[in-house]
């Protein structure tokens, strides 16, 4: 069993789903809304760090998928700035276990990191509106 501190966007029925999953699992949630923390350049690469800038954004943000913002031309400066200053691009949600720190919730690299009693194969990142 994991104690996870995860930062989501309170009310997202993605996340809901996320936690779920991990609370069926055995393991302990503790909830955060990422849009009350304030964010550094440090602490944002503390779970982005490794990644391609493309893959630090909600690609269910409306601007990113109405093209305003293109994260394919963002440089890491760029983009850790638009992420400190609108916290709803940030792709959730963010993971913290111990020291190690996750973003997004790709069930099958969830399930090997800490277990999941059941690795679903549908996408869990997806935002499923009414």
């Amino acid at each position: 069993m994991a104690n996870i501190t995860f930062f989501e966007k309170t009310g997202c029925s993605g996340n809901a789903r996320q936690k779920a999953l991990l609370i069926a699992s055995g393991h302990q949630v503790q909830a955060r809304d990422l849009r009350d923390r304030w964010w550094t350049n440090v602490g944002l690469l503390g779970f982005l760090s490794g990644l391609p800038v493309t893959q630090w954004f909600n690609a269910n943000a409306p601007a990113i998928k109405s093209g305003e913002i293109v994260p394919e031309e963002l440089d890491e400066f760029t983009a850790l700035a638009l992420l400190r200053d609108n916290p709803l691009l940030i792709r959730r949600p963010l993971m913290q276990v111990g020291d190690e720190r996750r973003v997004g919730f790709d069930a099958q690299s969830v399930n090997t990191w800490i277990g999941l009693c059941d690795v679903p194969t549908d996408d869990l990142e997806t935002c499923k509106h009414g």
